[in-house]
């Protein structure tokens, strides 16, 4: 088997910067800056891009395996990567009883874009990673031979890939093509911490990365320590986490989040995706009025996908 050819899918790297003037960072004497990740690719979105395109090129031509809940954009990302590369994907999707359910939106994507979806309950997701249950799972969708991508999409390939990023802002930034700036926190929404992983080692050692959790648990920080050990054989980069901005856990999305990131579309008209997209924005707004960042600073956001129709 052949690697698949992802220059023919002509991504947009790297992504472009964009200055924002936002009164609630300027008041502060911060400029905020929005590496635009999202544009990356139409149908490989952002970090998407950056953690699949070392694991497709793995996959050589292979059936791709992959796991995610029920709206999960990298089950999105890795239907349409399939989709455009002629390469087979299955889907194994948490929950045993959405199987007699009509498909959600971003299922029925990954369904239109030729993925086979595999519903398993609970705690066989929870233990999918043991060597037993995967080597089952793999036997119930009939590709034991298959390329696994774990969960988001967060593996050793996939954190190297992503280091990309941290070296795209390392010192200095063109913003807008006309100017550049130094860049001294990169802030990032993060799920299973695998861009986070990446981007901070590829960082300059005068540089930041802060995560941003979309999940309750305060478990992500060892997480990310794992997968840089994985990736690199240790812990790499300044960064840090706040999980105080998840607002309740994934795909929560209350009234007064919404409201912040219609509010951000009118002043700014970026889209603003409200899982991941929306915490991190709120979460900057309240930092730099509690002062968390010097005046003087650059703070870079990493919009990592967009609004899903």
């Amino acid at each position: 088997m052949t690697s698949p050819d992802l220059a023919a899918l002509r991504p947009r790297l790297p992504s472009p910067v964009q200055e924002i003037a936002d009164g609630r960072f300027g008041r502060h004497g911060i400029r905020l800056l929005l590496k635009r990740d999202d544009l990356i690719h139409p149908d490989l979105i952002g970090n998407k891009w950056r953690k699949l395109a070392p694991n497709l090129t793995a996959a050589a031509g292979r059936t791709v395996v992959t796991f995610g809940g029920a709206y999960s954009n990298h089950l999105r990302a890795t239907a349409a990567a399939g989709r455009l590369l002629g390469l087979p994907t299955v889907g194994v999707v948490r929950g045993q009883e959405l199987s007699d359910r009509p498909l959600n939106p971003s299922l029925t994507r990954c369904a239109a874009d030729g993925m086979r979806l595999h519903f398993v309950d609970r705690s066989t997701y929870r233990r999918k990673s043991e060597p037993e249950t995967l080597a089952g799972i793999l036997r119930a969708v009939d590709a034991v031979d298959a390329y696994v991508v774990p969960e988001g999409g967060s593996n050793s390939l996939a954190v190297r890939g992503c280091r990309a990023l941290g070296e795209e802002l390392r010192a200095r930034a063109g913003v807008d093509a006309d100017a550049d700036v130094h860049v001294d926190v990169v802030a990032l929404a993060c799920g299973t911490g695998g861009t986070l992983a990446g981007l901070a080692a590829g960082l300059g050692p005068d540089q930041r990365a802060l995560g941003i959790p979309v999940l309750r648990g305060g478990f992500l920080a060892a997480d990310i320590e794992g997968l840089q050990e994985r990736a690199f054989g240790g812990r790499r980069g300044d960064w840090s986490l706040d999980d105080r901005f998840h607002f309740g856990g994934y795909a929560r999305v209350p009234a007064e989040l919404d409201a912040f990131a219609g509010d951000f579309e009118q002043r700014h008209g970026v889209p603003v995706e409200r899982l991941y997209v929306a915490k991190l924005l709120y979460g900057l707004v309240a930092l730099a009025d509690e002062g968390a960042f010097p005046r003087g600073s650059t703070v870079a956001a990493v919009i990592t996908g967009r609004p899903f129709p």
